[in-house]
């Protein structure tokens, strides 16, 4: 028999904003399914976001068809799993788990959210020379992402360099020696001076941590400007890139991608990524989020 109702969650920090149970559960009305998409705020509970592991058995015990996780629980998650996906392996992180079988299963959407997202976007960006800025979650899924979709080399910067290495040795090993390399955000300025565009995949410009994630004066117009952040849509980053001229790229598309590609793992159904495209513009005026 067809499953006809769904109930997911998202767990994370800080996550009352998020636009994740509008884009799924619009699509999934018309689709005609009854879902249900709730938020989990690790914030709220004794143990904050290592209390992670409890939260997903408590939520399979509740009868949770799925979950959605977010900073900072991506890798957190993963021991307390039965099973992850080959890509939430390769990438150390999860951002979607789904009850299956009595088991918890992670996989990650993120890898393949930023990809089409990307080529959407940016589709004729050249790709030799990229620096990424953030080693997280999100940051392994984009740099994966950048080296898949045929990066020659990508330079991962974050505050926390061993962070930083450990992430570049894994995409070396993955996608073959030096392809990636590491650096701390002293280094910024000769690296952007020779890269031909820059993905910005930390928490900087969100709307509880406003400003840029990089002194606006490294920016060039020849630099594609590509963003993870999407609440707000429109980022400072963003605003000072254009103003110079750089294509940019918000993280609007990325946020609707592997949305989607959520919604397909819980309910096995197809959606509709054109007119979710269109919601999350919607939402995100609705919310004030666009700035």
């Amino acid at each position: 028999m067809t499953q006809d109702s769904y109930l997911v969650g998202l767990v994370g920090s800080g996550i009352g904003p998020s636009l994740s149970p509008g884009l799924h559960e619009r699509e999934a009305d018309r689709q005609g399914l009854r879902y249900l998409y709730r938020l989990i705020d690790v914030d709220r509970f004794d143990g904050g976001p290592e209390a992670v592991g409890d939260l997903v058995r408590s939520a399979r015990a509740l009868g949770f068809d799925g979950l959605n996780v977010t900073h900072p629980c991506k890798q957190l998650v993963m021991p307390h799993l039965d099973a992850l996906s080959p890509q939430a392996e390769a990438l150390g992180a999860v951002n979607t788990v789904v009850f299956e079988d009595g088991r918890a299963v992670g996989h990650n959407t993120d890898v393949t959210g930023f990809a089409a997202s990307f080529a959407r976007g940016l589709p004729d960006a050249p790709l030799e020379r990229v620096v990424q800025l953030g080693a997280g979650g999100a940051g392994a899924a984009v740099a994966h992402a950048l080296l898949t979709l045929g990066a020659g080399h990508v330079s991962v910067v974050d505050a926390l360099g061993d962070r930083a290495a450990g992430l570049a040795a894994a995409l070396n090993g993955h996608f073959g020696e030096g392809r990636a390399g590491a650096a701390t955000p002293d280094a910024l300025a000769p690296l952007l001076s020779r890269a031909d565009g820059v993905v910005h995949a930390t928490p900087t410009g969100m709307a509880a941590h406003p400003g840029l994630p990089l002194p606006a004066g490294l920016l060039r117009p020849q630099l594609w400007v590509a963003e993870v952040v999407y609440r707000p849509l429109d980022t400072e980053l963003l605003r000072a890139a254009r103003a110079i001229g750089c294509p940019t790229l918000d993280g609007g598309g990325m946020a609707v991608f592997q949305a989607a590609d959520a919604f397909r793992l819980f309910t096995g159904r197809e959606p509709d990524t054109a007119r979710m495209l269109a919601d999350i513009a919607e939402l995100a005026d609705a919310a004030g989020a666009r700035r």
